[in-house]
């Protein structure tokens, strides 16, 4: 709503403010913005271009490679094509180039964000407060893309008295239905209005929005922009593409303690149809996957299998003390709350009749099996969910298809115990990639 008379029609004014000079290292924002004679009152936002504040705060430096300044800035690469980089920055913000400007500063630097842009509206609005005693908000806005959306459009990534997010869940629409999902980004809003008065290149570096006092806030409400930074467990496209595959691949882990939380059926059978786009030979599909979703299934199978187990290591002369430990090992498939028995099939391979021929010909569908299965665990690490590969079930493969009922020509590789993982797994050691290639 806005500041207007009772029954009037909600409304605001933003202009930019004129006359502000060059702004260079050690000036002092409010002193300036104060002297152009801006006619501020109280419950009035003030939206000042980041590249003032990064002058003004030193934050020039000399940069004969762009793109060396943004490593320095960068924490994490989102995603990449060719040149472009979008990155989390040291400010937690995800932007193109992590916020590093080489326009609107001398050849051969850079501007580089401020280095809080919380702060830094803080410092101005206090100044304005002791220079003019009025109560403003204050954004620091800068120029953002979006996915998804083609053009540019400015965001506050600082603000100091203003109420960045608008969380209307719990009240009702106009119709009396809930709201369950509905946070407005004022502060967002605002700065994007501003920005249509001030451009991008008019030389017109601070706006001015008046109407909207509800959203100056007190100090008790003043949470900064940084309330506005989607935290990573709540970031459902926190990656690019190829940088997704990697954390995928990066997060599958062989996990052996799973909570008693249940695996949704829906994200495994996701992960079954990533795994059925291996590559395999002549053009089939030689995967299958039992999914053992009942506790009765899981135990009936794991328990004819130690059985299995135990006669051949007794056969083998094992003292029952080994027997015990041994057959310990497969805890992590009897802990795990869902299992999944991948299976290979040899339908549309070739018999050639000389045995050299028709061994490579099964190995072929046998790698091809593998790259399904291991498909099939990076896309249950995608829908973060853990899994452990335990080859047991092919030392007794007649008892799997017997107790789960499969073909005689299903061969078993093995069970993947799926769940959620308890706790973190312990660092993975670090491998060279140099030390698994040969170059010809």
């Amino acid at each position: 709503m806005s500041g207007g008379p009772a029954g009037a029609a909600p409304s605001y004014r933003v202009w930019a403010l004129p006359r502000m000079p060059e702004v260079r290292e050690g000036d002092d924002l409010a002193k300036l913005i104060a002297a152009t004679e801006p006619g501020l009152v109280d419950g009035d936002v003030l939206l000042v271009t980041s590249k003032i504040v990064s002058k003004a705060e030193g934050r020039i430096v000399e940069a004969t490679d762009r793109e060396a300044a943004i490593d320095a800035e960068t924490v994490r690469v989102v995603a990449r094509r060719g040149t472009l980089r979008i990155v989390e920055n040291r400010q937690g913000l995800v932007m193109a180039a992590a916020g590093v400007d080489a326009s609107n500063t001398p050849a051969g630097t850079v501007l580089l964000l401020p280095e809080d842009p919380d702060a830094s509206a803080r410092l101005i609005r206090d100044g304005l407060r002791d220079a003019l005693g009025v109560e403003v908000g204050v954004l620091v806005t800068d120029t953002f893309g979006r996915p998804w959306r083609n053009g540019l459009t400015d965001v506050a990534i600082g603000a100091a008295g203003v109420r960045v997010l608008d969380d209307l869940r719990g009240g009702t629409d106009g119709y009396g239905n809930p709201l369950s999902a509905t946070v407005v980004a004022t502060a967002d809003e605002l700065a994007s209005a501003g920005d249509l008065v001030k451009g991008k290149a008019s030389g017109l570096p601070v706006a001015v929005v008046r109407g909207l006092p509800h959203v100056v806030a007190d100090a008790s409400g003043d949470e900064g922009a940084r309330a506005m930074v989607r935290v990573a467990a709540d970031d459902m496209f926190r990656l690019g593409t190829s940088e997704a595959v990697r954390e995928a691949l990066n997060l599958r882990r062989t996990v052996r303690e799973f909570t008693d939380e249940p695996v949704d059926p829906g994200a495994v059978r996701r992960a079954v149809a990533a795994a059925v786009t291996a590559p395999a030979p002549h053009h089939t599909t030689p995967w299958r996957f039992v999914l053992l979703e009942s506790e009765e299934s899981r135990h009936r199978l794991l328990d004819a299998m130690r059985d299995a187990w135990i006669a051949d290591l007794r056969r083998d002369g094992r003292s029952e003390e080994s027997v015990a430990k041994r057959v310990r090992r497969g805890d992590v498939l009897r802990n795990a709350p869902y299992l999944a028995v991948p299976c290979l099939v040899m339908d549309g391979s070739h018999h050639y009749g000389d045995e050299r021929r028709d061994s490579a010909e099964r190995e072929m569908f046998v790698v091809a099996a593998g790259a399904g299965v291991q498909n099939f665990l990076v896309a249950l690490a995608g829908e973060r969910l853990g899994s452990a590969w335990v080859s047991s079930t092919m030392f007794c493969r007649s008892v799997v298809r017997e107790v789960l009922d499969l073909p005689e020509s299903w061969d078993p590789l093995g069970a993947v115990a799926v769940g959620h993982p308890k706790g973190a797994p312990p660092p993975r050691p670090a491998r060279d990639a140099g030390a698994f290639i040969a170059v010809r």
